[in-house]
Order: structure tokens, then C-alpha cells, then sequence
């Protein structure tokens, strides 16, 4: 088995990679189908987060056989953010203790910084709680994936690599090869995926507006919502976690509930959960009774800035001892 400490290491230097990946276009150029590559792998492999990771492995907020469990878990694991069982168990531990000082990720107990990437590279969270996950850890293809995750991110790179070698060859009018497609299909990508994601973590319990009076700081943004396919209607969410739709209104937009709508069409998907009346009756009640706090001032976003730079430098010099010992 691989130690804690060993797979720490790896993370790190894994996370660091993507994102110096993301320099390759210097040298391997642009063409629009790396482009729509990189867009193309940055839609379906957010729905794996979003409908899969999310709405479906922490939540349960909607059935499906057992073999389209395994396709979404498949789906999010190419995403480069741990198998679904980590994943679960985290995002289960966030809805517990929602900006409380036990929360893996809140930007309100501690910094921007922190909740955005900072906690991901932390070595206190590496390893996650069996128990909150038993009913995921029964099927023994999600444990292998969730042990195996980096194998199915190794192979959508290699894959990318090897495609666009071959287009080099038969179809050179588009103007890429293997190298570019690895830097835009995979690198770009995946970087941005980890972004996007985040964004729910950090600025959806800070920027927004917030029509039920939940115990947390979570927000209804829509500009998140449209780069995480639905995600930022963070505070409904936070409301009434097991909902499949997070867009609670018409006008709310969530393409990944519209997605699995039609996936529930053809038998996919069932059960899809919806809120009750009690939630739409309580934000009619709240339309004009919730007042938001504040917002942070110019000195005090800095502030959090330089704390953020600060724990980072922190951690740096708390790496080398360990490597040199080593």
C-alpha cells in the first residue's frame, strides 16, 4: 500500500504539473479543434462532477442501474479530482459542518485561499472516513475506482496524445497533432475543470444572494452556475441538498438538470427529487426578510490575499525538511 505521505507527495506535485502543463501551447500552438477539444472535455467532464460526484454519489438525489453508476463514476474520475468515494465523503462532511470551524473548505472560518485550492493540498486531507460512505463503498468497481482514479487520467492523456497524432496524419487540415491536443484537451482542460469546481468551494459562500436563511454563508450566483453547469444555486442547494435540480425556478439555469431530465426520458435516470412546496412557500416567506452581511472591504480582501501567500509559503517550507529527510 502506498503511504499517506507518499500519495500527499504525489497530489502536490500532480496539481503542480497540470498547471504547468497549461504553458505547452507556446511551443505546441492553437488550432480551433484543440479548442473545442479542451471545451468539449471541460462540458462532460464537469456533468461527471456535477450529475455524478455531486448530485448523485454524495446526494442520491436520483436512481439509476449499476452499470450507469459505474459510467458517471468513470466520468468523474477522468477529472482529475479523486474517485467518488473521497469525493462523497468530503462533499458529506462539508454539508455537516457548513462553514463551522470543521469544514474542510469555508472561506468564512478561514481564508480565500483555503477554501478555493489550499485544503486540497493539505496532507490533513488525503484520506477520507469510511463510515460516511458505506453505502457507496459496497460495490466493489467504486472502491477499485476510487483506488484507481489516476489510472483513467493517465489514459484520457495518453488517448488525447495518441489522437491527435493520428489526425496529424489522416486528416492534417485541421492543424493539430498529439503534443497539442495533450496541452489543450487535457492540460487547459483540466485546469480549468479544477477551477470551476473550486469556485463552488470559495466565491459561492461569498458573492451572491441568498433567499433561504441557512445556518451557512452559501450563495445563489449565476455566473458560477454557468461555468459548473448548475452548481452556483449554491444556496437552494444548501437549503435542500438532496434536490436533483438546483435551479429551483424556470429562470435559474442548470444544465445539468436539463441534462439528466432527458436522460430520465429514456430510462437512464428515475426517481429524480425534487423540492417540496415547503421550500418554494419558505422562499416566498424570505423574499424580503434576509439581509446579507456586508461585503469585505478592499484592505480586508488584501488581507486575505497575503494570508493565503503566507500559507502557502508556509507549506512550501514544511515540504523541504520532509524531502531532504527523505
Amino acid at each position: 500500500m502506498i503511504s499517506e505521505q507518499t500519495r500527499f507527495r504525489i497530489l502536490n506535485s500532480w496539481f503542480l504539473i497540470v498547471h504547468l502543463g497549461c504553458l505547452l501551447p507556446i511551443w505546441t500552438g492553437v488550432s480551433w479543434f484543440a479548442v473545442g477539444v479542451c471545451c468539449f472535455l471541460y462540458f462532460i467532464r464537469m456533468f461527471g462532477l456535477t450529475a455524478g460526484y455531486h448530485r448523485y454519489f454524495s446526494h442520491r438525489s436520483y436512481k439509476t442501474s449499476r452499470v450507469f453508476q459505474f459510467l458517471m463514476a468513470l466520468l468523474g474520475a477522468s477529472a482529475g479530482q479523486n474517485g467518488p468515494l473521497w469525493w462523497a465523503a468530503k462533499h458529506r462532511h462539508h454539508h455537516r459542518y457548513s462553514d463551522t470551524e470543521e469544514d474542510v473548505h469555508s472561506p468564512v472560518t478561514g481564508s480565500f485561499w483555503w477554501s478555493h485550492m489550499g485544503w486540497i493540498l493539505s496532507k490533513k486531507f488525503v484520506d477520507y472516513d469510511d463510515n460516511s460512505v458505506r453505502d457507496l463503498a459496497k460495490y466493489p468497481e467504486l472502491r477499485m475506482l476510487d483506488w484507481g482514479h489516476a489510472v483513467v487520467l493517465t489514459l484520457l492523456g495518453v488517448g488525447l496524445f495518441g489522437l491527435g497524432e493520428l489526425l496529424a496524419v489522416q486528416a492534417p487540415g485541421l492543424g493539430t497533432d498529439g503534443p497539442q491536443l495533450l496541452a489543450w484537451g487535457f492540460f487547459i482542460s483540466t485546469t480549468l475543470l479544477y477551477h470551476g469546481v473550486f469556485t463552488v468551494n470559495s466565491l459561492a459562500h461569498v458573492w451572491g444572494s441568498r433567499r433561504f436563511n441557512t445556518t451557512d454563508q452559501s450563495r445563489n450566483n449565476l455566473f458560477i452556475a454557468l461555468i459548473t453547469l448548475g452548481e452556483g444555486w449554491h444556496n437552494n442547494h444548501h437549503r435542500y441538498m438532496t434536490s436533483e435540480r438546483q435551479g429551483f425556478y424556470w429562470w435559474e439555469i442548470d444544465i445539468s438538470h436539463y441534462i439528466l431530465t432527458m436522460f430520465s426520458w429514456v430510462g437512464l435516470v428515475h426517481d429524480l427529487r425534487k423540492p417540496p412546496q415547503k421550500i418554494y412557500d419558505e422562499a416566498r416567506q424570505n423574499k424580503h426578510s434576509i439581509h446579507l452581511p456586508e461585503l469585505p472591504s478592499l484592505p480586508e480582501i488584501q488581507e486575505g490575499i497575503s494570508e493565503g501567500i503566507e500559507e502557502l509559503t508556509a507549506a512550501i517550507k514544511q515540504r523541504k525538511p520532509a524531502s531532504e529527510g527523505a
